[in-house]
């Protein structure tokens, strides 16, 4: 069944007053959700059938369809979504699932990258048109519905990938949480409000979560009337995209005849422009390197347009706590090549959906380097007293350690020059592990062949056992063996007899390659299997953390394994080498629902079996 929707206006501002609710604006397609005896349909705001581009709805609408039939026929409104967080939807994972079309594989996305469709009003519910009913009462009825059915009341990464989108009377919680997420904005819906097939309300309006930074236009499109604008990265210029929203008038005319006047070349279509105008502005994301819904805010004749950098604009794309203030961002971290702070912290920006999820409720020891990595440095466990408010901690042993759970905190832990991520195995609420990793330590760095030649001997094994283990760079000289297990499935004790037997098994086969001695003097030229550092209180470097080598940034970079050869390089690894290739997706993708529990156990048993 195609129903046109309704739309809501856009809104400068958020509206105030106790006739509005609110809430959040998710990035996605628009869907329309119709369910009866006689079947589903799912189809678009254009009236294109969904459901067979997304089978993964059609099927969780089937395993509770007994559960709706008290309700049939009914019609859901919402929004088809990949979900990055609570707050946040990827536009370009929809983007890209919206247009495959081969069948097998839009069925392996549905089964290993599920979207969600996120349900916020309620059209028609056993026959009774509920569209005529106020907003207010629409949500309590669409509430009971999905209480009724099991679905979650507010949207999350889940196996459930229908879930109800909650209201709130107030907006000041909800918009910091959008702004704190990253997420596209906010709706405010008048509670007396009737839903309109195909209108466009101004009893809906959206606010959307608009970013600013600064360019310089590098072109005019006369056929079209658009501006090109353009940022610097490194010497070379990258286009951004074209504008033309919010320039009117007497200043949009000055403009134009300006950059005639100072063309660098033209031909039917294009006036170009070498660097030299500088404005600010705002857009809703970056996409591909393009700006979405970019409009004219200000010229800034104050600025060079070498202050217009991609840096900048990488860490303007993104929204954390007004909190977070980025002090002295020229300053030199690394000197040759040159790296400053905005370098960093744009780096953190790039991988922080990767990075972020392994930090998560983890005690966390960080290394600073106030003065770059060429001077001094320490270890910061404690929160320091001056930390913002929203930074989260958690005390374990008399220290109140950070807890790195949001974008907020790993900006602001980056500002203050926090170079080195170290985490424990086990999250602040646990003394178990969630995971197991093993150190494979050579002798230097021109013995980094050794690493890759001991991570390839565990795999080897490994695969024998039908484990799945997910290999990364130390960052340093060596390689780390990360293998994912359920919180609280097994003690350290445990793990400690599984990683012992997998050192042994390795020293015993090779001795003269491999060994477990831990003084340095006495490990000769073989490579340290490090096991003993998997325990409780210990830390391993995070995934995606630099480290603070004044040779240059580099990463401890997770890998696939067929990257896992003789001829690698760790200096290839550098930030802006991890910043980029990450784009192409990211080897730890499926770690966190890859527990290993099933395979640790039988190789527990067959240990305690065959001992002697």
């Amino acid at each position: 069944m195609y129903v046109k929707p309704m739309l809501p206006t856009l809104s400068a501002g958020i509206p105030e007053g106790e006739k509005w609710s609110y809430e959040v604006k998710y990035d996605g397609f628009r869907a329309i959700l119709s369910i009866s005896e006689e079947g589903i349909t799912f189809t678009s705001r254009n009236g294109k059938d969904l459901g067979a581009l997304f089978p993964e709805i059609m099927n969780a609408v089937q395993s509770i369809f007994d559960r709706l039939k008290d309700f049939m026929p009914c019609i859901f409104d919402g929004e088809l979504v990949s979900l990055k967080n609570p707050y946040k939807a990827s536009f370009e994972v929809i983007q890209q699932r919206g247009r495959l079309r081969a069948k097998d594989k839009i069925n392996q996305e549905a089964e290993t990258n599920p979207c969600q469709y996120l349900i916020f009003d309620l059209l028609e519910c056993k026959q009774e048109k509920t569209a005529f009913l106020d907003y207010l009462s629409r949500k309590t009825l669409l509430s009971n519905i999905a209480s009724s059915c099991g679905l979650p009341l507010e949207p999350r990464k889940s196996n459930q990938l229908i879930q109800y989108v909650p209201s709130f009377a107030g907006h000041e919680a909800l918009w910091s949480g959008i702004r704190a997420l990253d997420a596209e904005g906010m709706i405010a819906k008048e509670n007396k409000s009737k839903w309109e097939a195909g209108v466009r309300t101004k009893s809906w309006l959206k606010i959307k979560n608009y970013k600013y930074a600064l360019f310089f236009i590098i072109g005019y499109d006369k056929k079209n009337g658009y501006f090109k604008a353009g940022v610097f990265k490194g010497e070379n210029v990258i286009d951004t995209g074209v504008f033309s929203h919010g320039l009117e008038g007497s200043d949009r005319d000055s403009l134009i005849r300006i950059l005639k006047e100072n063309k660098e070349s033209e031909d039917s279509q294009w006036i170009t422009i070498s660097p030299a105008i500088c404005v600010e502005l705002q857009f809703l994301e970056l996409y591909k390197n393009q700006l979405r819904e970019p409009s004219f805010s200000a010229f800034r004749f104050d600025l060079s347009p070498h202050e217009c950098t991609w840096e900048q604009l990488k860490l303007k794309a993104v929204s954390f706590h007004e909190e977070v203030q980025i002090t002295h961002p020229d300053k030199p971290l690394w000197e040759n090549p040159l790296r400053t702070k905005t370098d960093y912290l744009a780096y953190l920006v790039e991988v922080s959906d990767y990075m972020l999820p392994f930090l998560k409720n983890k005690s966390l020891t960080v290394i600073r380097y106030p003065h770059g990595t060429s001077d001094e440095a320490f270890y910061q466990k404690n929160c320091p007293d001056y930390a913002p408010e929203f930074v989260e901690t958690a005390k374990q042993d008399g220290i109140d350690y950070i807890l790195c759970n949001d974008i907020s905190t790993l900006i602001w832990l980056g500002n203050q020059l926090s170079l080195e991520f170290h985490i424990p195995f086990q999250t602040y609420d646990s003394s178990c592990p969630n995971e197991i990793v093993f150190d494979l330590d050579p002798p230097s760095r021109a013995d980094f062949h050794m690493a890759v030649s001991a991570a390839l001997e565990m795999r080897k094994l490994f695969d024998s056992f039908g484990l799945a283990s997910f290999p990364k760079l130390s960052g340093g000289k060596g390689i780390q063996i990360h293998i994912p297990i359920t919180n609280n499935r097994f003690s350290y004790d445990q793990t400690k007899k599984f990683t012992s037997f997998i050192a042994a098994y390795l020293v015993n086969a090779y001795p003269e390659m491999y060994t477990i001695e831990r003084l340095k003097k006495n490990r000769g030229n073989r490579l340290y299997v490090d096991y003993i550092q998997h325990a409780e209180g210990k830390t391993i470097i995070a995934p995606y953390s630099v480290r603070g080598n004044p040779e240059d940034a580099y990463a401890a970079a997770p890998l696939f394994w067929d990257e896992v050869v003789q001829d690698l390089k760790v200096n290839q690894f550098t930030m802006d080498y991890v910043a980029e290739r990450i784009k192409k997706g990211c080897p730890f993708q499926d770690y966190f629902s890859s527990p290993q529990d099933e395979v640790i156990q039988q190789v527990l048993d067959f240990i305690e079996k065959n001992k002697q």
